[in-house]
């Protein structure tokens, strides 16, 4: 990719600026505005559009971060989970920037001429080419490796720059974590507007990670009013209010501020261990049981038929495809994911009667693109509460975590676009990308799934 003079006329070009906020639910906004706990939110409000929106199955944010950054389903990008695995051998891995198929929001900004600034979205390690900084996401192992250009690696080490917080320390105490969280916090925003200042950027985004450590280990202690911890979380939106007041201020009448999650959050009553639905109905089998856990899914025995992996992906042991399948191709593939489905869909929490499942997809229904094939055969939609956990083996199908206390929702994140009157419903995560392109002018490319909302 050529790496781009930026634009020195007296010309006044459009902007873009991002703030994402990282599992914000609509919901919690409305819901904090209207108790006057961000001002400079609501002010934004009335300026512009808020939204809610969709995001996209399964919501973690490796594939909806993904969605947003290329404007496609995941059977178009390539990302499916945070983790995935290769069916031919059953080795897992972490899918990075290098499995991602599609060219990125800023990948087409930059060969348009545009000058990028992009900090911390998930998936963006190993840094690519961009015409501007690249600051790639919380997978990037060290500072040093963190950034294009590298040369903006010792300025990031000066101002003190921190990738993510330690999730680990909430099993050691909720006070290190929260130190740790608003720490990360001000380090990030300290980047923000030290990067901000160097040039007239014309695209600008920062993702602010510490909302979702926020809302997984405090969610549930906000939402029962616990008198130590909803305090310490309204404290954190509420500094991040003041952040997104302060950039407002720095911001011309070209510049169109945008602000979105890339899914919501709930409470969590249960954890659901789907391996253990399958073992239970005989469509998983172990070579040992317990499954040595360092030996991960080459534990399945050969005669299974089915397993599962985060966040509620059902794989069918698809001969031709998987390591030892066992499952024809046609039919019988067909009545298995039917058998699948029906009894997930029936599944009840034993002591409410809920039902844990809202919908069993079928990845075709969903998903359309070349990497299809690389889709787990079925996604489970959870009820919101029902956490779904991938683990090969559990004692029992349903689980509570002391300290996971929130969990990620598909249809309550958040979009807003400053200055523009939205009207179009529903909103998608995919619809974000075209958006930006074309309020800076930008062609679409022709394969984007979404579309603009201006």
């Amino acid at each position: 990719m050529a790496f781009f003079k930026r634009f020195k006329g007296k010309e006044k070009k459009p902007r873009v600026v991002i703030i994402g906020l990282d599992g914000t639910p609509y919901s919690l906004l409305n819901r904090l505005i209207g108790e006057g706990r961000l001002p400079n939110m609501a002010a934004l409000s009335g300026e512009g559009s808020l939204l809610r929106m969709n995001s996209v199955y399964p919501w973690v944010s490796s594939v909806a971060w993904s969605t947003f950054m290329t404007g496609v389903n995941p059977a178009k990008h390539g990302i499916f989970g945070f983790i995935d695995r290769d069916p031919a051998t059953y080795k897992t891995f972490i899918p990075t920037g290098r499995h991602t198929k599609s060219p990125t929001l800023w990948e087409v900004l930059s060969q348009a001429g545009k000058r990028v600034f992009v900090m911390n979205i998930p998936v963006t390690f190993p840094p690519r080419e961009v015409n501007g900084v690249l600051i790639a996401g919380f997978l990037c192992p060290t500072v040093d490796k963190v950034a294009y250009p590298p040369s903006v690696v010792p300025t990031l080490k000066q101002l003190g720059y921190r990738i993510d917080a330690d999730p680990w320390l909430a099993r050691e105490s909720l006070e290190k974590m929260m130190a740790d969280i608003e720490d990360a916090l001000e380090r990030r925003v300290e980047a923000m507007f030290h990067f901000w200042e160097q040039e007239n950027w014309d695209f600008f985004m920062t993702l602010i990670m510490e909302t979702d450590r926020l809302h997984h280990f405090y969610w549930g202690h906000m939402a029962t009013d616990h008198p130590q911890w909803a305090p310490a979380f309204y404290r954190l939106y509420e500094r991040i209010d003041a952040v997104i007041g302060e950039m407002r201020d720095r911001l011309d009448e070209r510049t169109t501020l945008m602000l979105l999650s890339d899914h919501g959050f709930c409470s969590i009553q249960q954890e659901v261990y789907y391996n253990r639905w399958l073992a239970d109905n005989g469509w998983l089998q172990y070579a040992n049981t317990p499954p040595d856990p360092k030996k991960q899914l080459a534990e399945i025995a050969p005669q299974s038929v089915a397993y599962s992996m985060d966040p509620g992906r059902l794989f069918v042991r698809l001969r031709g495809r998987e390591k030892e399948g066992v499952v024809e191709p046609g039919p019988a593939y067909e009545r298995l994911r039917d058998e699948l489905i029906a009894s997930a869909e029936a599944l009840r929490d034993p002591e409410t009667g809920n039902p844990l499942v809202k919908k069993v997809y079928r990845r075709e229904e969903i998903y359309d693109g070349p990497y299809l094939n690389q889709a787990a055969d079925l996604i489970i939609a959870p009820m919101d509460g029902y956490d779904p956990k991938g683990r090969l083996y559990s004692e029992t199908l349903l689980r509570t975590d002391p300290v996971m206390v929130g969990m990620h929702t598909y249809d309550d994140a958040f979009l807003y676009v400053g200055g523009r009157q939205v009207a179009r419903q529903p909103v998608g995560i995919m619809d974000v990308m075209p958006t930006v392109l074309q309020l800076l002018d930008v062609p679409l490319p022709p394969n984007l799934d979404g579309q603009s909302l201006v």
